[in-house]
């Protein structure tokens, strides 16, 4: 019979850093249907459709017949900082070096092949954060960690410098308690987002986010409330991250050697990316998240910041 404790210790051993388990059939009650339901009513997902997929309402729609969700953390942080030079630009850290899909797939397979192996009659699915799951829910409700009033997860450990995945399970495994949440009466990074895309508490417009749009808003041009406003970010944003205390006191180095950056995204100048090919974009983003930011994207949004 598989136990909690061996699924946690397998999932260690394949360098994810952080594991816990929650009840997949437990109505755990904490809000987190009614409130996407709020967030998509009030559009604050702006033109991201694929946040109203049904399965991302109830989890037996993407897998019948599970019975445990195990949630993952990995760590990605490195010690390097962004430019404050106004003349390059800022990329987010998730996008430094190599594309985290990739490395967590692989160790999802592995995962996954060995929990199928321990009984003929196992099933899994694994997902990361292109599937239609409440991830950073169903984190909280194995243990890793609490959702921010910036709607990142925090853990203890790593604060919320951390990529979540997850593998659906059809056997029941004893579930971890939910975190409460500690960010008690902060409100850094609702005060520090400079689009004021942090509403309330909890709560991010999409409309007004400075990741939306570098990353998803495939428009000619930005809004010029964005815009004016983007501090040199061209790719993604960590404001709300960087500010956070537990980010500051608890950030660690990550043992990952793909998440270190790659020279050319660490500091890019602004002026090279504002006139930078599809070919030399193409080849500069090869193994990168950042590969889905067109040229064009990452043109406009260098653009945009050198006129600001």
């Amino acid at each position: 019979m598989l136990t909690s404790s061996q699924v946690k210790q397998k999932a260690l051993e394949l360098g994810f850093h952080k594991v816990g388990i929650a009840d997949a059939k437990k109505d755990y009650q904490d809000g987190a249907q009614v409130n996407l339901e709020k967030w998509l009513s009030l559009g604050y997902h702006a033109n991201l459709a694929w946040m109203e997929n049904e399965h991302r309402r109830n989890i037996r729609q993407y897998m019948p017949d599970v019975a445990s969700v195990i949630v993952l953390a990995i760590n990605y942080y490195t010690e390097h900082q962004h430019c404050q030079d106004p003349n390059f630009g800022k990329i987010s850290r998730y996008g430094w070096g190599a594309d985290y899909h990739k490395i967590i797939r692989n160790k999802l397979k592995q995962f996954s092949l060995w929990l199928e192996a321990q009984d003929q009659n196992i099933k899994t699915r694994f997902c990361v954060d292109t599937s239609p799951l409440q991830e950073k829910a169903w984190a909280q409700r194995a243990g890793l960690g609490w959702i921010a009033k910036n709607s990142n997860l925090i853990t203890r450990e790593y604060g919320s410098w951390v990529f979540l995945s997850e593998v659906l399970i059809n056997i029941s495994l004893t579930g971890d308690l939910p975190v409460n949440n500690h960010c008690g009466t902060c409100t850094r990074c609702i005060d520090s987002c400079p689009t004021s895309a942090i509403v309330e508490p909890y709560v991010i417009d999409s409309s007004k986010c400075i990741a939306y749009h570098t990353i998803e808003n495939r428009e000619d041009q930005l809004p010029s409330t964005i815009s004016a406003k983007l501090e040199q970010w061209v790719a993604g944003c960590d404001i709300c991250q960087d500010v956070c205390p537990w980010n500051q006191r608890f950030a660690k180095v990550t043992d990952i050697d793909g998440f270190n950056p790659y020279p050319e995204n660490l500091s890019p100048r602004l002026s090279d990316l504002a006139t930078i090919s599809d070919e030399q974009w193409q080849k500069q983003t090869q193994g990168s998240a950042l590969r889905r930011i067109k040229a064009t994207m990452i043109r406009r949004n260098a653009r945009a910041n050198l006129k600001s």
